[in-house]
């Protein structure tokens, strides 16, 4: 492959896998490598594990807030919607409110949660544990982190199917699929108009029925004194919904996929369940939820060697940095011991992600009880890919196993 066959905006490359072999000839020959894109003004591609770093570090010369963080240019009427978004604001704004929900998310807290989350576990393994087969994302990637973040910001279960289903259509917008309902291009908007108008009911029934949950905290909350808007509860539900959600969905099919691709690994891990952790941590490296974010250059600058100009659009890739063969060796190989492990999958920096403590602990526990409970897993069908360059996602993946008996 040469340079001039990489194509970043080919979403129909992406339905086939993460196009790897663009970022090994962009970190070998362009490590900072301007992409032009037909309805836009082009945007630099960062592809190095330094570099990426170097740009997160900086969320000053580097913004999120200016333009968001997806690459798609937003319009003028929805950027301040974007911008309300604690993962769209930039410092000190960002630090403000990020205050307000670190407390929900503290190594302490999580780990009080995980007898919770073991038991969540044990039930979704059960309805289908009896059936030898199911679809792995819908069946047992989904549930899990849907009714974990949903528990803890009070949403009733009779609404939490549907909080999954606008997920699904935010991250999946340039996928004609998930977006059948809308326009492809609005399909973000549109789902996200919905999680605000659902976080309006939700804020309504902690004022009425306030409990123990971030809901009700968030009520309560204030920034220098002043309750947050209406417009803070409602961004403050979208990001935790999106990010506790979709993202851990993700990484979890990716990391059975990557398991039942290397049997040796997943042998491996069976003979020695200990090795659940560092699995986990391989598997976000080796395939992580989210490919790239966005952030617009403040000032005339450097970087790698290549001259930035004020406003130019950049983009961070994570699946290349987290194979970059100057940190990592072999890092094509999917190792569940490899150690040590630095990826990014979970960003670095002002915008290192809040629930990574969350993540890493549902992931643990969903994955020891697939290797406890589902013997002689394989897939049943080829699987069915997300059709973005935004998340790295699979849709559907059938896979069959020994038929059980339910826990006692």
């Amino acid at each position: 492959m040469q340079l001039s066959d990489v194509d970043l905006t080919d979403l129909d490359a992406f339905e086939k896998g993460v196009p790897h072999e663009m970022f090994r000839v962009l970190r070998r020959e362009a490590p900072v490598f301007f992409h032009p894109e037909k309805n836009g003004p082009g945007f630099w591609v960062v592809s190095r594990y330094a570099e990426l770093k170097e740009v997160s570090k900086q969320p000053g010369l580097y913004s999120s807030e200016r333009q968001g963080t997806l690459i798609m240019d937003p319009t003028p009427q929805d950027l301040p919607m974007i911008q309300s978004i604690m993962i769209n604001m930039d410092p000190p704004r960002h630090r403000k409110y990020r205050k307000l929900v670190n407390a929900g998310f503290t190594r302490q807290r999580i780990e009080a949660l995980r007898p919770r989350v073991r038991e969540m576990v044990n039930a979704i393994i059960d309805r289908v544990v009896e059936r030898g087969e199911c679809d792995f994302v819908d069946d047992i990637a989904a549930p899990l982190p849907m009714e974990v973040i949903c528990e803890m910001m009070g949403v009733p279960q009779e609404d939490r199917r549907r909080i999954y289903e606008i997920g699904n259509m935010m991250v999946g917008f340039d996928d004609p699929e998930l977006g059948a309902e809308t326009e492809v291009r609005n399909g973000y908007q549109n789902a996200s108009a919905e999680m605000f108008l659902y976080a309006n009911k939700l804020k309504e029934r902690a004022r009425q029925q306030p409990g123990d949950d971030l809901a009700t905290a968030l009520l309560h909350a204030s920034v220098d004194g002043e309750k947050l808007s209406e417009l803070d509860f409602n961004s403050f539900f979208l990001i935790l919904a999106i990010a506790g959600n979709e993202t851990t969905r993700t990484v979890t099919t990716n990391g059975m996929l990557a398991l039942l691709e290397n049997p040796d690994q997943l042998a491996r891990l069976r003979a020695n369940p200990a090795l659940v952790r560092s699995a986990v941590e391989e598997v976000l490296r080796f395939a992580p939820a989210v490919l790239n974010f966005r952030r617009t250059v403040t000032r005339d600058a450097e970087l790698g060697g290549v001259a930035l100009k004020e406003n130019d659009k950049l983009s961070v890739w994570y699946p290349s940095a987290n194979r970059d063969e100057a940190v990592f060796e072999d890092p094509d190989i999917f190792d569940v011991s490899r150690d040590p492990n630095p990826h990014l999958a979970f960003g670095v920096g002002e915008h290192f992600c809040l629930g990574a403590n969350l993540a890493r602990m549902e992931l643990q526990e969903l994955f020891h009880g697939i290797l406890c409970r589902l013997s002689d897993l394989e897939l049943a069908a080829p699987p069915r890919r997300l059709r973005s360059n935004f998340i790295n996602g699979v849709k559907e993946m059938r896979v069959r196993f020994r038929p059980q008996a339910r826990a006692a």
